[in-house]
């Protein structure tokens, strides 16, 4: 269905593509995929490496749009109404709390976020082993349904669990047999569980940027895919339009234009897939046009949203310098140049400093520290290095790049984080990982670790070193795992 022309066929210059790459890199965001595309065509494509076209990326909260599209074709097939109450496809459940608000909750009231409150303790802290059971017995009642919005993650996941209860399948076996398969969704995408067997239909759905692109074309067309309508139009048209408020803050961001059925309401005329990480999807009715991007953002220190400077930077370089067809030029030339100097994030700073002379290979013990961590070293050659340290689980190793030569490839040392099943530990389960190091001040390292697997994460770990002592902190951005790599300590050479 889709082809790839230059965006000058388009109407774009290759040189506003360019600015907005340029823009994503002066913030330093960690974007791993870009597609831009208009209409049937895709004008612009790029993968960071070690990310590549058919990779399966986690998306995380953009799954929620996906979600919403499961319960439409549920009430198409007759399993259910969205104006029911949910008590009612969760009869045993409900048993759990005789409070109203839960019990006169409605589908629609979680399709728009319009519900009673949130979850009190989050799933992973209860380490339950049902997260619906969870929902119903840990919530905070502090309003009527359909009050106001109000951002509901747990809600979301109980839609999941509703189609696959009203079904009989499991989310992404339903989603296919509907749609995915008909729109060339990749064989090997897929959702991640919760404890109870649940899909993690909130949070976890790991596919690629064509996927992302398909699915975006689908819901722009009102749910049809090559002049046949397979979602019903109403419905479609509903879940991507402005059906009530959002948060509220800068009127020009993502964030407060709006909500429908578990999609965004975007800049301009048109709706947004929004995950953690800036895994988003822009698409404009007006100029027909979507962007993708797939990315690890988390932890990111700037005055603008990462989702938001992506999203700007799209409208005003791109969608906003849209025309007739161009001919072609050599900034295309300069664009495809351009790409090919670009890197996964790395560390930012200086890529060396005299300190390093005098602390390669040195051992230092720590005193008693919140990460368990005894003893490490740093070693050091021309393209990069390695952390060697010790703590409960034994001797480990991160490899790392130096600044400007690139981020080093290996496997995160720690082990038991979870797989399939989130919260759960796997034991003997590891991580992929892209490390960096840089040089903040003359005697200040800091490495940058990403996690880029099924969980995607950040942990940033700085080394101050003041003469024969050091200080050593951690901060992490991850979703219940790196538990071990917060906090701060001190320490001196052996």
């Amino acid at each position: 269905m889709f082809r790839t022309i230059t965006p000058e066929r388009a109407g774009i210059d290759s040189a506003h593509i360019r600015a907005f790459l340029e823009m994503l890199e002066n913030y330093h965001l960690a974007t791993h995929a870009v597609i831009i595309a208009k209409g049937n065509d895709i004008l612009f494509e790029h993968y960071t490496a070690p990310y590549h076209k058919d990779y399966c990326h986690r998306i995380y909260s953009s799954t929620k749009s996906f979600t919403a599209i499961g319960v439409g074709f549920a009430e198409q097939d007759g399993l259910l109404n969205i104006n029911d109450k949910l008590s009612k496809y969760f009869p045993e459940e409900s048993k759990i709390t005789d409070n109203p608000d839960i019990l006169d909750l409605t589908i629609k009231n979680l399709l728009m976020m319009r519900t009673a409150g949130r979850v009190t303790s989050n799933w992973f802290e209860a380490r339950t082993d049902d997260r619906v059971a969870h929902y119903f017995k840990e919530r905070s009642y502090t309003r009527r349904p359909d009050t106001e919005w109000e951002y509901d993650s747990n809600g979301s996941f109980i839609l999941c669990a509703l189609v696959e209860r009203v079904t009989g399948k499991d989310f992404m076996e339903y989603m296919r047999e509907k749609f995915l398969d008909r729109i060339g969704f990749s064989k090997e995408a897929k959702m991640l569980k919760c404890p109870g067997g649940h899909s993690w239909g909130d949070s976890a759905m790991l596919c690629t940027a064509r996927d992302f692109l398909y699915t975006a074309r689908f819901m722009l067309n009102g749910g049809s895919w090559e002049g046949e309508q397979i979602l019903n139009k109403e419905y479609a048209t509903a879940a991507t339009a402005r059906l009530g408020e959002s948060a509220e803050g800068d009127p020009m961001s993502i964030r407060t234009q709006g909500y429908g059925y578990q999609f965004w309401r975007s800049i301009g005329n048109g709706f947004a897939f929004r995950g953690a990480a800036s895994n988003i999807v822009l698409a404009d009715f007006d100029s027909d046009m979507i962007l993708v991007v797939q990315a690890d953002s988390q932890g990111r220190d700037s005055e603008v949203v990462p989702d938001d400077i992506y999203a700007r930077a799209f409208y005003q370089l791109i969608v906003k310098n849209l025309g007739e067809p161009l001919p072609e030029s050599e900034a295309y030339n300069d664009l495809i140049t351009y790409t090919k100097t670009l890197r996964l994030a790395e560390a930012v700073g200086d890529p060396v400093s005299y300190t390093e002379d005098d602390i390669n290979g040195v051992e230092y013990k720590l005193e008693e520290n919140p990460m368990g961590i005894t003893r490490f070293k740093l070693t050091f050659d021309t393209k990069g290095g390695c952390f060697d340290y010790t703590n409960a689980q034994g001797d480990k190793k991160i490899f790392f790049g130096r600044r400007g030569y690139g981020n080093a490839y290996c496997t995160f040392p720690q082990t038991g984080y979870s797989k399939d099943i989130g919260s759960v530990s796997e034991p003997g389960h590891t991580y992929e990982c892209a490390a960096s190091h840089a040089w903040e001040l003359m005697n200040t390292l800091v490495l940058r670790v990403q996690i880029i697997d099924e969980y995607l994460a950040q942990l940033n770990i700085k080394f101050v070193f003041d003469g024969d002592n050091v200080k050593v902190t951690m901060d992490k951005v991850a979703e219940d795992f790196l538990e071990e790599y917060k906090g701060e300590a001190v320490g001196k050479k052996a």
